[in-house]
């Protein structure tokens, strides 16, 4: 699905790489940006259900989820290394700003490297994933 996110939003995106997207393009990106991160974090709840057996409880749990996948589990190693976490956590905090603001809130200057980073950081999960996907076959 991800993968389908960011395959349709590819010409925005390349736009926005070489011109300042207008507050119609901000929205749509500001969107996607939301649905990026949702669709990361879909990822990680599985992985807490099925391998951690728990998902974290609070108020603070999207935050924990995240910082629990860049730690080892007790039936898992990390999912992830820390230095994309902390990448990932700009993407948590712009959804969760996101979700309480209005459009007209965007700004490309908040957002911009979000946006024209998104691409690059999708492969770095990718290939962490395939790491951490392959050390769980490796351990059967």
């Amino acid at each position: 699905m991800l993968h389908r996110l960011l395959a349709d939003h590819q010409p925005l995106l390349d736009k926005s790489a070489v011109s300042v997207p207008d507050r119609i393009e901000i929205s749509a990106l500001s969107a996607m940006l939301h649905a990026y991160y949702s669709g990361i974090e879909n990822i990680f709840k599985r992985i807490a259900i099925e391998l951690d057996e728990s998902l974290p409880e609070g108020p603070a749990w999207h935050k924990e989820l995240l910082l629990r996948m860049s730690r080892p589990g007790p039936y898992r190693p990390a999912v992830i290394s820390a230095t994309l976490g902390e990448d990932l956590r700009e993407y948590l905090e712009f959804r969760h700003f996101f979700r309480g603001a209005y459009t007209f809130q965007m700004l490309w200057e908040r957002m911009a490297h979000l946006v024209l980073d998104c691409r690059e950081v999708f492969k770095q999960l990718e290939s962490e994933m395939d790491v951490f996907i392959n050390t769980l076959k490796d351990g059967e």
